[in-house]
Order: structure tokens, then sequence, then C-alpha cells
């Protein structure tokens, strides 16, 4: 398993929509987590997106309504647990900076939504009927890292490497890291049939997305000094 920890790829702009994202992300989670274990089920399935919702465009819960064409943005922002949460937050605070970099602030926000939607998208198609809320961040951030991987295949980044009792922390660069992520989606994309607790498709469309938005029609790799 491979955690990173911090990339080794400055930036010249401070990273206020980065920021931003990791604090409305981290606010949402702790009005719902507030809430009663009952409210937070209702939060849920109120501003999750659930496919066959969608779809059909009709509520699954009519007594937790909430408008569905919403819920594929509403639903970026929702989190089941604290370690769903915080893995996210990481994963955006570590690799969000330098796409925010290139792409400027309101650029970077159209990209992050954009990429969340192709996420959706995806998961949508293969889970047409689905009546579980699809929550996290989690496609939009994996738009996030198919851009990076694309721009900054060289990057290298502090990593922590666990396997079994083994455990360490290397420098290794973004394509190994990244690359070994979204082998490991699709993977468990394959596996599991789309289905189980993961939305590993949702990452797999994210990051498709992000990669090939970069690699088609930005086309240019910035310049860096690799240490």
């Amino acid at each position: 398993m491979f955690v990173p920890l911090k990339d080794e790829n400055p930036t010249v702009n401070k990273p206020v929509v980065t920021i931003a994202l990791i604090v409305i992300n981290c606010l949402v989670f702790l009005y719902s987590v507030m809430k009663s274990t009952r409210g937070f089920q209702i939060f849920i399935y109120q501003y999750g997106l659930i496919p066959y919702e969608l779809i059909h465009l009709t509520e699954v819960t009519p007594q937790f309504s909430s408008p569905v064409l919403l819920t594929p943005f509403t639903s970026m922002f929702l989190h089941g647990g604290w370690m769903h949460l915080i893995g996210n937050m990481l994963y955006l605070w570590i690799f969000g900076n330098n796409i925010e970099d290139q792409l400027g602030s309101v650029k970077f926000v159209l990209f992050y939504l954009a990429s969340g939607l192709a996420a959706v998208v995806l998961f949508v198609v293969f889970s047409p009927n689905s009546e579980i809320p699809l929550v996290g961040a989690s496609g939009a951030i994996a738009g996030v890292l198919g851009a990076y991987l694309y721009l900054f295949p060289r990057a290298r980044v502090l990593t922590l490497m666990w396997i079994f009792y083994f455990i360490r922390i290397i420098r290794l660069p973004a394509s190994v890291i990244l690359g070994f992520w979204f082998v490991y989606q699709l993977f468990m994309s394959l596996v599991s049939g789309g289905g189980g607790g993961v939305a590993w498709l949702a990452h797999v469309g994210g990051f498709g997305f992000g990669y090939a938005w970069f690699r088609l029609i930005i086309r240019r790799r910035p310049k860096m000094i690799v240490l």
C-alpha cells in the first residue's frame, strides 16, 4: 500500500480554491455528523446521488425530497465517515495545489466539478438502478490525480509504503504512485462488478477525464526541475 504524504513540487500561487474546497468539505461533514444517526442518514439520502433517481427523475425517498438534478454536485461534498473524509482531503491537499496553480482559480473550480460529473456519469451508466446514495469528493479528486499524472509524472512524492509488517517512508515518482492508484481502482471495479461499498468506477471515470482533458485539450506540460 502507498500513502502519499507530501509532494516535492512547489507552486507559485497560494492554492486558495484547494484550501476552500477542503474547508467546505470539512464543514459539511461536521454539520452532518452533528445530527443524530437518523438525521445523518436522512441528510445522505437527501443530498447524495442516487442513480435510480437521476435516471428516472423521481424520488426514492419522497419524504426526504431534494432537487434530484442538484445531487451530482451536492454529493461531491458529502462523506460517509472520518477516514473517507481524511483520505480524500489528503489527496486533494497534496495534488490539488499544483493543478490549481496551472489552471488558475476559476478554471480549477470548473475542472474540479467537471471531473466529479464525469465520475458520476460513468458510475450511473453501469449502475442505473442503484438506490444506494453515492457520496464523496473522490470522483472530482480523481480528476485532479489524472491531471497531475499527465502534467508532473516525474515529480517526487514522499510516500508511506506499507506492505504487511514492512513500513518505510520513501520518495517515488508521481507516475508510480498515481499509476498504481489508477490500476488498483480499475482492478477493483472489475473484481467487484461495480458493486460494493466503494464507487471504484467513479474513481476510474474521474481519473480518466482528468488525464484525457489535459492530454487532448491542454497538451502542454510545464517545465520543472527534478531533484
